[in-house]
């Protein structure tokens, strides 16, 4: 497939963006943000996409190539019904992240209420039925993601809670999926870099044999409003929490009219990723909170990003 060469390490497709509101065959107002997973040979994205009642509900979007993509035409999943769920979701259910793990697949996401944002995590083993399984954090946690394999014996996922008005990355253990704890801090912000405000994790890390890759978003607070970025560390594989090289600049910006003009512009938000074979990676993101996009990245050119970059201190 061709590619457009760009100025950031990811390059992006082409012919994006893939999915927009006119792709979308129910009545909604806007499309953005895209867990990412294959079934099979098929692709699978799921979408988060705000009806017209302003609530986020979830889709499913479908491709044998990985590039052209048909929307089911009902959401697969809505803000619950049913207690305990319905009262911590009765505000949306936002920015979902896919791990293959143990014969399933487990979508972590944000359960969004009047009393803030939470984790909950569900299940499926063929994207057809899904099993809410829990709500697995108190407010304010969001960017929630599990690793794709128990490490020394325990479930481990990232998140990022908020507090004192900062949101950094951390990392959570757990015996059963469900309760979590040995809670520490893997990343933190960096003032006057582009990732000074906030953080948080994007796609479920890639395990490569120098360590977990995980692409991350960084914010960027403007005159003109927060700017939302993209970049990479590298993760100790036998504890997680240790960062062995993490990029001081970004992997992809916001630089094109559909990343800077949109519901919410400037952004650049990827929920997923998905391995190729010969080290590849495709990173689908949502751009400006209006549509999906697809970006091409090397594993071993990020892991040398992050390296490269890694002697980046805080400016302030």
């Amino acid at each position: 497939m061709p590619m457009r060469l760009g100025r950031d390490v990811v390059e992006r497709w082409y012919k994006n963006p893939i999915i927009t509101i006119e792709h979308v065959p129910f009545a909604c107002n806007t499309v953005f943000n895209a867990a990412a997973t294959k079934l099979g040979d098929e692709y699978i994205l799921l979408l988060r996409i705000e009806d017209l009642a302003g609530r986020s509900v979830f889709a499913l979007a479908r491709s044998e190539d990985g590039y052209h993509f048909s929307v089911d035409p009902q959401p697969a999943l809505e803000p619950s019904k049913e207690e305990p769920f319905r009262s911590y979701e009765r505000r949306g259910i936002e920015d979902p992240r896919i791990t293959y793990l143990e014969g399933a697949y487990y979508i972590m996401y944000t359960a969004y209420s009047r009393y803030g944002a939470r984790l909950a995590l569900c299940r499926t083993t063929d994207f057809k039925t899904y099993e809410r399984l829990g709500l697995i954090s108190e407010p304010e946690n969001k960017d929630g993601c599990l690793f794709p394999r128990k490490i020394n014996g325990r479930y481990v996922r990232l998140d990022r809670p908020y507090g004192g008005g900062i949101g950094n990355i951390w990392l959570s253990y757990s015996d059963d999926l469900l309760h979590w704890g040995d809670s520490e801090v893997v990343m933190t912000t960096r003032g006057g870099f582009w990732d000074a405000d906030r953080i948080g994790a994007s796609a479920p890390p890639i395990e490569t044999e120098h360590g977990w890759l995980e692409i991350y978003h960084g914010v960027k607070n403007t005159s003109a409003g927060p700017i939302y970025r993209m970049g990479a560390a590298l993760l100790d594989l036998d504890n997680p929490a240790k960062v062995l090289c993490r990029s001081a600049v970004p992997i992809l910006t916001p630089r094109e009219y559909y990343e800077r003009v949109g519901d919410v512009g400037n952004v650049v938000f990827s929920c997923g990723a998905i391995m190729e074979d010969g080290g590849k990676i495709k990173i689908y993101y949502g751009a400006a909170d209006t549509c999906i996009c697809l970006g091409f990245a090397d594993v071993e050119m990020l892991i040398d990003r992050c390296r490269v970059d890694s002697d980046g201190e805080d400016l302030e």
